[in-house]
């Protein structure tokens, strides 16, 4: 039924053709985001990998080394042994050569020992230090109490005689090199936590649940029970945690993505949204601008398309009088009137474009009437006109010079759409806030995808004509009148229907 002109359609095929640029450029940047992120996260997992072995290794060194101290403790266990039986050895009434049990007793040089009676009373000691200004007796109370809470005393029977305990304690450097190794290890495992990766890690025993370290994560979650709960639930939900054994105990390595990460995985869509509001916003201020300049546009060409003919329109009144003068002209001369009174509404009408009409109170259905009748005497009978109004009047408020140019626009339309030959039906109903006028014909009918181009100035289906019909009518009525004016049916070579609804 229409015919849009190639400024219309190749809008129509820019837009789809930078839809789905935009729409590439959103791939390509998902693509490239994305692949930046699976490698980091590929780096991450490295790290963290690395992490594991080294623990695995230091583990292994840790076993190995406890076991040498194990070896250590149990060579100082002996030296003790030595000295308890070289001083049982003395002990004993019937030896005369005591030259090698004194040499035993002279070789324990490293391990400190005291040996007390059955009252607890201490009758000697060796590899004791007393520090200067210390009160011996009370020095050795001390170190006695010590060697007590590190190993149980061993007993000393001599022949005929009263018991003797023999108490004893780490050498001096034994209980630096286990202090000093302690130290390490702990170290050891809170510097990797800490510096070999970004990401947050928690190491759990894997027996008693526990946290044996943690990095990059807040110690009020390590604190609270729950919070660490969730934390581990949403590392699993992340990444599959890593076994690694820890002085023979198995553990497990939780971690998560790192902050930098995360925000990685969230830009693009950040960056999307920022960019389509600036899209939005610079699409309305730049259809805000063309709008008004077409308006600019609208309002000069009515206001000189009224000039121009009002020039004209008075000489040509002039013109008439004179023939009125003359009675074989009077006929001419009404018909010429007719069409006079006719072009000065016209030039009325585009008078009014640009600027707010005078609206009043009018009742519809006189109107409607009268352009049924003008439209009846000038289309012969191959167009059948039919009406369906309320009994009552219909009063709405509108500007009747404008509100008759929109019922000439959409009948003229349905006459062209039928091409002379048809039916036309408008119907009126009238509700309490609203009233909707249909005009149905029996045309060509439109197609879907025209609803609302139809509307467009320069849009015709005629091969004459600028297409401004139903572009003057949807202003007029929505501008003006603050209705609404649209296509409410239509089916190919069934006909179409145009529905004007105005607010009571």
């Amino acid at each position: 039924m229409f015919r849009s002109y190639n400024i219309y359609s190749n809008k129509q095929r820019w837009k789809l053709i930078l839809f789905g640029a935009a729409l590439l450029f959103v791939a390509l940047s998902l693509w490239y985001t994305k692949s930046l992120v699976d490698k980091i996260a590929d780096e991450e997992r490295s790290k963290v990998e690395i992490w594991a072995e080294a623990v695995k290794k230091r583990s292994a060194l840790v076993q190995y080394t406890s076991q040498l101290f194990d070896k250590l403790q149990s060579g100082e266990r002996k030296k003790v042994e030595l000295y308890l039986e070289a001083t049982k050895y003395l002990a004993r009434p019937d030896i005369n050569d005591v030259s090698f049990a004194l040499n035993v007793l002279n070789d324990n040089t490293t391990v400190p020992v005291i040996l007390t009676n059955e009252k607890g009373d201490i009758t000697s000691h060796r590899n004791i230090t007393i520090p200067k200004g210390e009160d011996e007796k009370h020095y050795l109370r001390q170190v006695l109490s010590e060697m007590n809470a590190q190993y149980e005393p061993i007993e000393i029977a001599y022949y005929g005689k009263s018991k003797v305990f023999l108490h004893y304690m780490d050498s001096k450097l034994f209980s630096e090199l286990k202090s000093t190794f302690a130290d390490l290890q702990e170290s050891f495992i809170s510097e990797l936590m800490l510096n070999s990766a970004s990401s947050p890690l928690i190491l759990l025993d894997s027996a008693t649940k526990k946290v044996i370290e943690v990095g990059n994560v807040d110690q009020s979650v390590i604190a609270d029970e729950g919070l660490l709960r969730e934390r581990l639930e949403m590392m699993l939900s992340q990444h599959e945690p890593f076994d690694v054994e820890i002085n023979g105990q198995k553990a497990f390595v939780y971690y998560e993505d790192s902050f930098l990460l995360t925000q990685l995985k969230y830009y693009p869509f950040v960056q999307f949204v920022i960019i389509g509001l600036f899209i939005v916003i610079a699409y309305l201020m730049f259809s805000t601008a063309r709008k008004a300049e077409q308006n600019q546009v609208w309002v000069g060409m009515s206001k000189e398309t009224a000039h121009q003919l009002g020039t004209p329109l008075s000489s040509m009144i002039a013109w008439i009088e004179l023939l009125k003068e003359d009675d074989k002209n009077r006929q001419v001369a009404e018909e010429l009137t007719k069409d006079i009174e006719r072009l000065l509404v016209v030039t009325d009408r585009f008078s009014k474009i640009g600027s707010q009409p005078a609206l009043s109170e009018e009742d519809l259905i006189p109107l409607l009437n009268d352009g049924v009748e003008y439209f009846k005497h000038r289309n012969g009978r191959n167009v059948k006109f039919s009406t369906a109004f309320p009994s009552d009047p219909v009063m709405v408020t509108l500007n009747r010079s404008l509100f008759e140019w929109v019922i000439e626009n959409l009948v003229k339309n349905a006459l062209d759409a039928m091409e002379g030959k048809g039916s036309i039906q408008i119907h009126v109903e009238d509700f309490e806030n609203k009233v909707h006028i249909e005009f149905t014909d029996s045309g060509k009918g439109i197609a879907a995808n025209q609803f609302k181009t139809i509307f467009r100035p320069g849009f015709t289906s005629k091969k004459r004509g600028w297409g401004l019909g139903l572009s003057l009518s949807k202003r007029i009525i929505e501008d003006y009148h603050n209705g609404k004016i649209y296509v409410l049916k239509s089916e190919i070579g069934e006909g179409s229907t145009f529905r004007i609804t105005l607010k009571r």
